[in-house]
């Protein structure tokens, strides 16, 4: 959508293609971060777009065992938005939709499920995609695909996936949120961890699985799932009954992976299709965005003149993979670190010194921060605003 906006503001014509009826989708990425917040500002709709409702979370806290302690904090960022923006995922598309079709270059089709990829001389030259009204075919200069950690694109390109791993899976779910809840995101404890989101009047919540163990849980009972989530935070106890059977939850099967190579004649993969990330810091949807604000910059000039070759293409590839290894790299030491080792035992945690020391350093504190709010690589909006008509 972010990729849609961008190029048909610079007036170059964009299809993009939604297989849902609309965006109403639970427990998607609904963390916006600073380095996506200082975008809109830059695009000049960071207002509009805060007035839509959300929470702020100027630092991420955890508690880990009996200590609380400040994870990563926003509040020193060189950004318009010191802050991560919890904000629906369908309320930030709906934005951006909104603010897209004010260009005529832009065209959003919804229901319109991408099957396939028409290729000709080993060329993909557009889409095969399923609607309410039948198959169509959808030509085009260039198919992007964006279509998440599933993607049908990526499955049908013949691009090589290298597998990175991930130790865990998570179970999503909501519970109702009471004023006097305590706002720590983050809880490890006893062989459990729980991501907890505030939504406002409910809590978006992850309870951390063993990778490949929900048949395991599940054996164990909806009531040791609960017992479960009031050891790690017992002010939830008289509400984990809203959870009535499994149907209440959502397997969120983690992956790390990224492709070896993004494009190929007439095809670039951006976002998780390109590269799933762990849910670790929340930062798949704007590490996505920054790739979609850099393919862009980079390819809004080919299209002007032509069609962007695959060396166009590949600019892509280059300018954002050095972030989304060392973004990898990130979560894979957490992931081993801490997400492991806490999953693997059973017993209090107890935080070594050394942890301690580290934890509660101010500026470790606001290397994390930037870390995980604005990145390794953060992209700036360069393409031309086409004014509307």
């Amino acid at each position: 959508m972010m990729l849609g906006f961008l190029l048909a503001r610079a007036g170059i014509d964009v299809v993009v293609l939604e297989k849902h009826a609309d965006f109403l989708r639970d427990f998607r990425g609904d963390t916006i971060h600073p380095s996506t917040l200082q975008v809109m500002h830059e695009l000049g709709l960071l207002q509009e777009l805060l007035k839509l409702p959300y929470q702020k979370l100027p630092q991420l806290r955890a508690q880990m065992g009996s200590e609380e302690v400040v994870v990563a904090d926003f509040s020193q960022l060189p950004t318009q938005c010191r802050f991560v923006a919890l904000m629906p995922q369908w309320d930030f598309l709906n934005f951006l939709a909104e603010q897209a079709r004010r260009y005529p270059a832009f065209n959003l089709r919804m229901q319109a499920e991408v099957t396939g990829l028409i290729e000709e001389s080993g060329q993909v030259v557009g889409v095969r995609a399923k609607t309410p009204t039948g198959s169509v075919e959808i030509r085009a200069d260039l198919v992007v695909g964006a279509d998440g950690r599933n993607s049908i694109v990526r499955d049908c390109s013949g691009l090589e996936v290298e597998d990175v791993g991930a130790p865990m899976d998570g179970l999503w779910m909501r519970l109702s949120r009471n004023p006097s809840d305590p706002s720590t995101a983050l809880r490890f404890d006893r062989g459990k961890i729980l991501v907890m989101l505030d939504r406002g009047n409910y809590w978006q919540i992850a309870f951390v699985i063993r990778k490949g163990s929900l048949e395991e849980t599940q054996h164990k009972g909806i009531e040791a799932l609960r017992a479960g989530m009031v050891e790690v935070a017992p002010f939830l106890r008289d509400r984990v009954s809203e959870l009535r059977d499994w149907n209440d939850l959502k397997l969120l099967t983690v992956k790390v992976d990224r492709l070896r190579r993004w494009c190929r004649p007439g095809l670039l993969c951006i976002g998780d299709a390109a590269h799933a990330m762990s849910p670790i810091g929340g930062v798949g949807i704007n590490l996505a965005i920054q790739d979609a604000i850099a393919t862009a910059n980079l390819l809004a000039q080919p299209f002007r003149q032509g069609i962007p070759s695959v060396e166009d293409l590949a600019k892509v590839q280059r300018r954002r993979l050095l972030p989304t290894r060392l973004t990898q790299k990130f979560q894979v030491v957490i992931q081993k670190q801490v997400i492991t080792r806490v999953l693997a035992t059973s017993e209090r945690i107890e935080m070594p010194w050394p942890m301690r020391r580290m934890l509660r350093l101010k500026f470790l504190c606001r290397i994390r921060g930037r870390i995980v709010g604005i990145g390794f690589r953060p992209e700036h909006v360069k393409t031309p605003d086409v004014k509307p008509v």
